[in-house]
Formats: structure tokens, C-alpha cells, sequence
């Protein structure tokens, strides 16, 4: 908590968190349209106003939150599973596999992902989800971390205590996951956090071009609604400055958090620490 960084990003994500939570109590439906009179101006009874479609921003914008973090923990934990389970087996068993792996790996670092979304997204439409978009952008997100991953290992093979373990009998599983795992963990942590915002990114990105599911309401989706309806030009500065500065605060978060989280988590980091608190006492 003496890291700034770290406490302005925790302030932000507990928001979303509070916004995401308070989602569940919301007096409207997040799907219908003309419940209210349309683009009315920030008021005491509507905080963030209402936008061209008679919705309450405000409302819209906590099912809007709630959806995108979900989606970017979607696609966290299955990029991370696939990145993790490569970069460990194949850092420590090297060889054939290793090389075999790294040349799929590599092609799908190298792979176009904005097209190959686009075209996805356009045959699917209709039928994405929140689950299968997560699902999918996780399974192009994780080629990247499982190479970072396999770096570390491959730098952990070679410490001592690795050939006293394989010298011990101890089995492969047993050192991956008792072992070596514990000095991934600020790496995991860190990659997980950079895929949240790269998938939230994505979802943003498909949604302004108008092939995602524009019926669940995501970032994506408000700020594209609010740019098909013009809201800049016809100045309902409310409608599109509401998506634009949280999109804005939650990547700046997520940044600083993944940044923070991983220095704390890095030894290095904390014997410099200590002993510039030593030196200075």
C-alpha cells in the first residue's frame, strides 16, 4: 500500500467492482429501449442523463462494467491455463517438443488477430456471447506469455536446486508445480492482467465496428451507440464522454496494477528496497 500506483489502481477496480455489483439491483432492463424520455442532460434523478435510445447511462454503464471485466477474466483464465501448461512443459523438456511447440507458438504470435476476429465475429454475430467472445479471445492470447513463461523456466532448469530435485527422484509434476510454480506467480499475475485489458481492448474494437453482439451491454457497445447516434456532434457530451473516461480509468488501472503487482511480487525488486531502507535508517 506505500506504492501509489498500486493504491490508485485498487481505488479504481474497487469501483468497477461496486459498479459490477451494483448492476444487480438496477430498476431497469439493460435491453429495452424508450423507458425514459431520450437525452436528457445529467439531473439528481438521472445521474449520468439518459441517451437517444431512452436508457439511463448510469444503469447501462454498471452492466456495461460488470460485462467487460467479466469478459477479460473470461479470457485471463483460459489464455492463462494454455500459456501456463506450454511455457512449463515445454521450458523443462526442450528437445523435439520444445522445438515442434515454438514453431506454432511463433505462427500464432505472427498471426493477424484483428482480421482473423473481424471474420469470426461477422460469421458468429448473432450468437456470441460473453463466455464464447472470452473463449475465443483467450485462445488467441496466449502464445506471447506461454514464451515469457518458458523463459523463466528454462533459467530455473539450470539453477541447483533443480538438478538436486532431479537427482532426489522427484518427479516431473512435483517440480513444475512445486518448484518452479511459485517463481511464475508474479509473472502469471502480471500476464493475466495485461490479457484483461487486451481482451477488453479487442471487445472494444469489434464492438465500434459493429461486429459484436451489440445487444449486451458492454464499454464497447455504449461507446458505439453513442457514436451511431452521433451523440458528439449533436452534444450530448454526457452519452460519450461516460464511456470514453471509464475505458480510460480502467486501462490506466489495470496498467499501473500490472506494474506494481509485478515489482512486488520480483525478489530483485524487494533486496533493492530493503536495502535502500537499511542504508537510509
Amino acid at each position: 500500500m506505500r506504492d501509489r500506483r498500486f493504491k490508485f489502481s485498487f481505488i479504481v477496480i474497487c469501483v468497477y467492482a461496486f459498479l459490477s455489483i451494483l448492476s444487480f439491483f438496477s430498476p431497469y432492463d439493460p435491453t429495452l429501449w424508450g423507458v425514459l424520455p431520450r437525452d436528457l442532460p445529467p439531473s439528481f434523478e438521472h445521474i449520468l442523463g439518459t441517451n437517444s435510445m431512452g436508457q439511463d447511462i448510469f444503469w447501462r454503464l454498471t452492466f456495461a462494467v460488470r460485462n467487460s471485466l467479466l469478459l477479460g477474466i473470461i479470457t485471463a483464465f483460459f489464455s492463462r491455463i494454455i500459456a501456463v501448461i506450454v511455457g512449463l512443459i515445454t521450458g523443462f523438456k526442450g528437445g523435439l517438443t520444445d522445438r515442434i511447440t515454438m514453431v506454432f507458438n511463433d505462427s500464432l504470435i505472427t498471426l493477424p488477430i484483428i482480421p482473423i476476429l473481424i471474420l469470426i465475429s461477422a460469421l458468429i454475430k448473432e450468437q456470441l456471447t460473453i463466455v464464447s467472445l472470452g473463449f475465443i479471445l483467450g485462445i488467441f492470447s496466449w502464445a506471447w506469455d506461454a514464451r515469457i513463461i518458458r523463459s523463466q523456466v528454462l533459467s530455473l532448469k539450470e539453477r541447483s536446486f533443480t538438478y538436486t530435485a532431479v537427482l532426489s527422484g522427484m518427479k516431473m509434476f512435483e517440480l513444475l508445480t512445486g518448484e518452479y510454480f511459485p517463481f511464475l506467480i508474479s509473472l502469471i499475475l502480471a500476464t493475466a492482467i495485461n490479457s484483461m485489458f487486451w481482451a477488453m481492448g479487442m471487445e472494444i474494437t469489434l464492438a465500434f465496428l459493429g461486429l459484436s453482439n451489440l445487444e449486451i451491454p458492454t464499454l464497447g457497445t455504449m461507446l458505439h451507440w453513442a457514436v451511431r447516434y452521433q451523440a458528439m456532434l449533436l452534444g450530448y457530451w454526457w452519452w460519450i464522454a461516460t464511456p470514453v473516461l471509464a475505458i480510460i480509468f480502467l486501462f490506466v488501472a489495470l496498467y499501473l496494477l500490472s506494474v506494481s503487482i509485478s515489482e512486488y511480487l520480483d525478489p530483485r525488486v524487494r533486496v533493492e528496497r530493503r536495502t535502500r531502507r537499511v542504508s537510509a535508517e
